[in-house]
């Protein structure tokens, strides 16, 4: 006769008012909770963090900031995971998300950062971009779809570009998402074998892994040409999507004095061992 594996029933669910009562059911059961905890608790930080997030869309609206926060990354680091939750609860109308496709016959035609400018934030707006003006910077000259003179002027242009802006008050936050190679194969692989994800991967994609050491080759120059005292490059490691998500938004909301900010229910300072400015990485994953 086999034993049967512990079970939850209708009458635990039933007498759990609380996460602590579920807990607690568990452990007398003997059925392994630590990954539930996990999630327990990172629902948790999550509803604080983005009850903040409505707190700081609310005072820039009150105060006309324009706040543009950009997302760069290999692909499957995050990005969108992450945009999605800094998203999921804020008023749309002073919120938008920016994900441009290639550029058109026209747009190929103007000025690299034309199309871009129009996108940037209006007064009282906060403004999520996956992918940005960097597509220039690391996954064009990978993949060959710009010139080494546009390339090279791109990283000329950038930190005057980006000067100009915050001369002019919008305020910038670049995020770099790090993943390393063999988290990022396994991420193509859950999204191959999913077909709700299938439609994420793309050939492009399959070339980031037989192009890994180009990309850092670019990725490294992006940083050393491009990370400045007013604009600087913020690093996320996202090996761990969960803890990303919690520590990119306790580091936008830490850069901020908004109304009811001392009323957190959660600590709003990021982990240095999480996010960290690039120069501070003695070791990258990525």
């Amino acid at each position: 006769m086999t034993n049967s594996k512990p079970m939850l029933n209708s009458d635990d669910f039933l007498n759990s008012s609380t996460d602590s009562d579920l807990i607690s059911i568990l452990q007398k059961k003997g059925i392994p909770h630590q990954k539930i905890v996990d999630t327990l608790a990172y629902e948790k930080q999550l509803r604080h963090l983005q009850i903040e997030l409505v707190k700081l869309q609310q005072w820039v609206l009150k105060e006309n900031k324009r706040v543009a926060i950009i997302f760069e990354g290999r692909d499957a680091a995050g990005k969108g995971g992450n945009i999605r939750r800094f998203m999921e609860h804020l008023n749309p109308r002073s919120s938008r998300l920016v994900a441009l496709n290639k550029p058109t016959n026209v747009e190929r035609g103007q000025w690299y950062f034309q199309r871009y400018i129009k996108e940037l934030p209006n007064p009282g707006e906060i403004v999520f971009f996956d992918r940005s003006w960097y597509n220039r910077a690391v996954v064009e000259p990978v993949m060959g779809f710009c010139t080494d003179k546009e390339y090279k002027e791109f990283l000329v242009q950038v930190p005057e570009f980006e000067h100009m802006l915050y001369e002019d008050g919008l305020i910038i936050i670049k995020f770099w998402l790090s993943i390393s190679k063999e988290e990022q194969l396994r991420r193509f692989d859950a999204r191959n074998a999913n077909p709700l994800k299938r439609w994420k991967f793309s050939p492009v994609d399959k070339k980031g892994q037989e192009l890994w050491d180009k990309y850092t080759h670019y990725k490294e120059e992006m940083f050393s040409k491009t990370h400045t005292s007013y604009c600087p490059w913020m690093i996320i490691k996202t090996n761990n999507k969960k803890v990303a998500r919690l520590e990119a938004m306790r580091y936008v909301l830490s850069k901020f004095n908004y109304e009811g900010k001392n009323e957190a229910l959660t600590t709003l300072t990021p982990d240095p061992n999480v996010v960290m400015r690039y120069y501070r990485s003695a070791f990258q994953i990525d």
